[in-house]
C-alpha cells in the first residue's frame, strides 16, 4: 500500500490529474516550482505523489486566478510550502508557546499572499477604469457621427 507521499503517478497521469500538460510540469521542475526533477536519476521516469499533484493544482489555480508572472508564482509557491510546513508543525506541537509562534508565522504568510492579491486587484481596477473611459469615448464618437 502506498502512502499519500509515495510517488505513484507518471508525468502524463500527474499532468492530467492537475489539468496541465507534461511540458508544463517539466518547465515547472526546471524553474524550481516543482522539485521532482532533482529527486530522480537521469533517464529514470518521473514519478509524482499526491502532494505533487496537489501542489500543481494549487500553482495552476493561483496562476489562472491571479494572472501572475512566473516570478510571482514562484513567490506564491514559497508561501504554499511555508503553509504546509506550518501545518505539520501545528500537528506535531501541543505547546502553547510553539502554537503562538506557528500562528504568527501563518498570519505573516497569509499577509504576503494578500499583498499580491491586492496588487493584482489594483491593476485590474486600473485596467477597468481605462476600459470604461475608452468605452465612453467610443460612445461619444458614435453619438457625434450619428448626429
Amino acid at each position: 500500500m502506498t502512502s499519500p507521499a509515495d510517488p505513484r503517478y507518471r508525468i502524463g497521469e500527474a499532468a492530467e490529474a492537475a489539468g496541465v500538460t507534461p511540458r508544463t510540469i517539466r518547465y515547472y521542475e526546471e524553474i524550481g516550482l516543482l522539485g521532482a526533477a532533482g529527486d530522480r536519476l537521469k533517464g529514470s521516469h518521473r514519478l509524482y505523489s499526491d502532494a505533487d499533484v496537489e501542489r500543481l493544482r494549487e500553482l495552476v489555480r493561483l496562476r489562472d486566478l491571479l494572472g501572475v508572472s512566473l516570478e510571482e508564482l514562484t513567490r506564491l509557491a514559497d508561501t504554499i510550502e511555508v503553509r504546509a510546513s506550518l501545518r505539520d508543525q501545528w500537528a506535531s506541537s501541543t505547546d502553547d508557546a510553539d502554537r503562538v509562534r506557528i500562528l504568527e508565522a501563518a498570519v505573516d504568510n497569509i499577509e504576503r499572499q494578500l499583498e499580491l492579491v491586492h496588487a493584482r486587484q489594483r491593476s485590474l481596477a486600473e485596467f477597468a477604469t481605462e476600459r470604461k473611459a475608452k468605452l465612453a469615448d467610443l460612445h461619444r464618437q458614435l453619438a457625434e457621427l450619428r448626429g
